[in-house]
């Protein structure tokens, strides 16, 4: 998969595999039982997540989550997406919210202000602000997801080596 010509934050893949659902459920239950300081594998019904722990997990480390769906007795399809951690991700959610909310807000005020004939300079200045911030935010997601490359290449040779066991 190549990481650097997307332009979504949350990179998505999926691939055809010739065997059953339930046996690969079971290659990756079985690397639940080592022991691993690098990785750990979470596993709810046909969903996997692979997470990174210990002192490789920084702020930006993302996740892999797996999920094996069934396409015939003989064949699973596996959808995968890369994510970044959750509280980062809601914290980020959170941020866009509020942006979004103080851009609406100062546009009716100043829809409000435009018809009683008030000056709307104020407000223009901080939509436009708002503006800034999305694009700023977007920026940031982008070099975070450049930080978290290497480890989500490692997320995948793991699920490679997985599927190959």
């Amino acid at each position: 998969m190549d990481i650097n010509n997307e332009i979504s934050l949350r990179l998505r893949f999926h691939k055809d595999i010739p065997e059953n659902a339930d046996v690969l459920r079971q290659k990756f239950a079985n690397y639940t039982q080592i022991k691993s300081n690098d990785y750990f594998v979470k596993i709810r019904g046909y969903h996997i997540w692979l997470n990174l722990k210990g002192p490789q997990k920084k702020y930006y480390s993302p996740h892999l989550h797996l999920e094996l769906e069934p396409t015939s007795p003989t064949e699973t399809n596996i959808r995968g997406l890369f994510g970044p951690d959750p509280n980062l991700w809601t914290f980020f959610m959170f941020l866009h919210f509020i942006t979004a909310g103080i851009f609406l807000i100062f546009g009716g005020i100043a829809y409000s202000n435009y018809i009683l004939t008030f000056d709307t300079t104020f407000d223009f200045i901080v939509m436009i602000l708002m503006v800034i911030v999305w694009f700023l935010l977007y920026f940031i997601a982008t070099q975070i997801r450049r930080n978290g490359n290497n480890q989500m290449k490692y997320l995948e040779d793991l699920y490679k080596e997985i599927l190959n066991s």
